[in-house]
């Protein structure tokens, strides 16, 4: 259940669709997620910097 005044009130009118988000699901999008997961895992396993670490400051 989506608690979100704005959404509620938006699905409240016949005349609006509301859909799901799928850009990333595209061949392109998951090869790439895949190709930077690995080479992040990869990165990691053998110390190197991982490029794509979220540092916390």
């Amino acid at each position: 259940m989506i608690q979100d005044d704005h959404f509620q009130l938006l699905q409240s009118f016949p005349n609006v669709l509301i859909t799901a988000h799928q850009a990333f699901f595209t061949r392109n999008a998951l090869e790439s997620i895949a190709t930077t997961t690995l080479s992040n895992i990869t990165d990691f396993a053998e110390g190197r910097p991982c490029l794509n670490q979220v540092k916390l400051t």
